[in-house]
């Protein structure tokens, strides 16, 4: 047997072959510049790629003024007040296609190729600019932001199309309806994540419909009992009266209800794992977030 001398120090072969860690390290680096990186990975596989994040030259700029935009006081993408864009990172991170954390240089050489794909500077760096055309893209992704903006309030739909949920898929056995086309789309959803998801990870009241279809009657009701439908605490058109909007249990923060829209509720709830999940995979079964509610997902009936 041929004996083959290794150089330690470049992780290689003298014969010009590389060492498996090293081919491992080299792997994982391709796919975070590939933008292949979007599962969960073993332990293993997130040392190396968060160690592959830090690799990428020229962006120590955009690093800095990263980390400083990420808590922004000043930020107010959705109408009031928020913590710079925390609540978003995740989301980003998916929309430039990486795993990588966003004060990393990874994170801001991807973001840095989805600026230039959209015309914008490409910095790195997430500047309000920035993150308003990716809020206008996840927003076009949604059919009835669309129709709001025609000026048009979508009506129920017939009581014939609704279907009550089963007990066991709402949260604390509600009862909830929803387009019964929807219904399915979320029962197949849900039972995928319940299959990737580690028992762990996924407690059995997560991914549950806290709410579901809301009559128009209800939320006028609604709306004059607590006078805060000003498009921000709550909208006088909401998409729940469509029958294809749902809330899904994600947990909550210590202290929060799990629909508390107060930011250290929302920043938690993005770094579940059923979250990420969903935020991964929600598209393939035709659901949309509504960004700046975590929970809040749309079943876009055209999506295959």
């Amino acid at each position: 047997m041929t004996s083959i001398a290794l150089d330690s120090r470049a992780g290689i072969a003298r014969d010009g072959r590389m060492k498996p860690m090293c081919a491992a390290f080299i792997l994982a680096v391709l796919a975070l510049l590939a933008g292949c990186a979007t599962a969960p990975e073993p332990e293993p596989a997130r040392t190396i790629i968060a160690i592959a994040c830090q690799l990428p030259p020229g962006f120590h700029k955009a690093v800095v003024g990263n980390k400083q935009s990420l808590t922004d006081p000043t930020w107010a993408p959705f109408g009031r007040p928020e913590t710079g864009w925390s609540v978003y990172a995740v989301r980003a991170a998916h929309e430039v296609k990486t795993r990588c954390a966003p004060k990393s240089p990874g994170f801001a050489a991807r973001l840095a190729r989805w600026q230039d794909r959209h015309a914008l500077p490409s910095t790195g760096l997430m500047d309000k600019t920035t993150f308003l055309a990716m809020k206008t893209s996840w927003q076009a992704e949604r059919p009835f932001v669309a129709q709001r903006a025609a000026g048009l309030c979508p009506g129920p739909p017939a009581s014939a199309d609704l279907t009550t949920l089963p007990a066991p898929e709402t949260l604390d056995g509600k009862t909830v309806q929803l387009r019964a086309d929807a219904a399915h789309a979320l029962e197949i959803m849900v039972a995928a994540a319940r299959r990737d998801l580690p028992n762990a990870a996924l407690r059995p009241d997560r991914l549950t419909v806290f709410s579901g279809f809301r009559s128009p009657a209800y939320d006028a009701d609604r709306c004059a009992r607590e006078g805060n439908c000003d498009g921000v605490g709550r909208a006088t058109c909401s998409a729940h009266r469509t029958g294809l909007a749902i809330d899904l249990t994600l947990g909550a923060a210590p202290g929060f209800e799990v629909d508390s829209s107060q930011d250290a509720n929302r920043i938690w709830q993005t770094h579940t794992p059923a979250y990420r999940w969903l935020v991964d995979h929600g598209e393939r079964y035709g659901f949309t977030n509504y960004a700046f509610e975590p929970w809040h997902w749309e079943w876009n009936q055209s999506t295959p």
